[in-house]
């Protein structure tokens, strides 16, 4: 297959880490995240919206938040900007999660225009490899609830103007939530292969792998964009705390270990990952969510996972940040 925009050579995965300030650390007032520890990746991955006039644990979105301005919707402190003045991320790409909830049939209408052409520029400005996500998880019906039409006229309408301003750092990113849509379902929700750079998919517990096959039927490199350690067997949510000394080696082996073998697996496919290294027990926006609410995924806090990830890590099929890294990825 043609290789598509930011695709890696075959055999090599893009290494993202997510997905607030304190969780990639490596800056000034975040020193105790991923890259105080690791080495830097090759992408960092941040949100933002086009929902403005919407609440989230106290903050109102004005549209674009924290992208140029710092934004905490209960999830973390995020602040795009921040990672483009800091020297430690000058060799790192960014994945961008844009949500529109409530806001699709106006962006298809036209009335956001004006927040797209901001975030276009500021992608130009950014000149770096851009991952945006846009419409993320759109088959998560029980916190998304998108319209399907609005949805894929709001699609259309950021890739026209995209276009139209040849935003050509950008690759365009369609993210389902991993588990429960069958091709059937994908099919009715894809924007088209014209619009649709990658494939994206979230693995949480244990996806089905519906994406992949999809995605192999088009064409398309296939970003796992949300990842953390979530051990569940019929909705029934277990302990993944990695400070818990007692069960660290078990996390590994229930859920990295497959993790690294879907990715081995499907490198026809699979061409970048994002894990979030994050205590999500202490983000109110995860506190009550029965998902997350057990789950501590920052792999620095367990030195037993802290050596296993670092040699996985050390594997030629991992490509973290480099000198090197944009003239691979801008080549296509």
């Amino acid at each position: 297959m043609n290789a598509q925009k930011f695709e890696p050579d075959n055999g090599q995965v893009l290494v993202f880490i997510g997905q607030d300030l304190e969780a990639v650390g490596g800056l000034k007032d975040y020193t105790k995240g991923y890259t105080d520890y690791f080495k830097t990746p090759a992408g960092i991955t941040v949100y933002t919206n086009l929902s403005p006039g919407d609440e989230s644990y106290g903050y109102y979105n004005k549209g674009l938040d924290g992208i140029k301005t710092m934004a905490n919707w209960g999830a973390g402190d995020t602040h795009a900007d921040i990672y483009l003045q800091d020297s430690t991320f000058k060799n790192t790409a960014i994945a961008i999660g844009l949500s529109f909830v409530n806001h699709e049939k106006n962006i298809a209408k036209g009335q956001h225009d004006h927040l797209i052409e901001e975030l276009a520029e500021w992608i130009i400005a950014s000149n770096r490899p851009i991952f945006l996500r846009i419409g993320y998880e759109f088959d998560g019906w029980d916190w998304n609830h998108y319209n399907r039409k609005q949805y894929l006229k709001a699609w259309k309408r950021i890739h026209t103007i995209f276009k139209t301003m040849q935003v050509n750092n950008v690759a365009l990113v369609w993210q389902s939530k991993g588990t429960g849509s069958d091709q059937k379902v994908l099919e009715q929700w894809y924007p088209g292969d014209d619009l649709v750079d990658w494939c994206g998919y979230s693995y949480f517990g244990q996806p089905d792998q519906e994406m992949l096959t999809f995605a192999r039927q088009h064409n398309k490199p296939v970003f796992i964009a949300e990842a953390t350690p979530v051990r569940e067997i019929d909705n029934l949510y277990f302990n993944s705390d990695l400070k818990d000394e007692n069960i660290d080696k078990v996390i590994w082996d229930e859920w990295f270990e497959p993790f690294f073998k879907t990715i081995r697996d499907n490198l026809d496919v699979i061409k970048a990952f994002s894990y979030i290294n994050v205590d999500w027990a202490s983000q109110p926006m995860w506190i009550t969510n029965p998902t997350f609410q057990k789950v501590d995924s920052r792999i620095q806090v367990s030195k037993y996972v802290s050596i296993k990830w670092e040699e996985e890590m050390e594997k030629p099929l991992y490509l973290n940040a480099s000198d090197a890294l944009w003239e691979k990825l801008l080549k296509n």
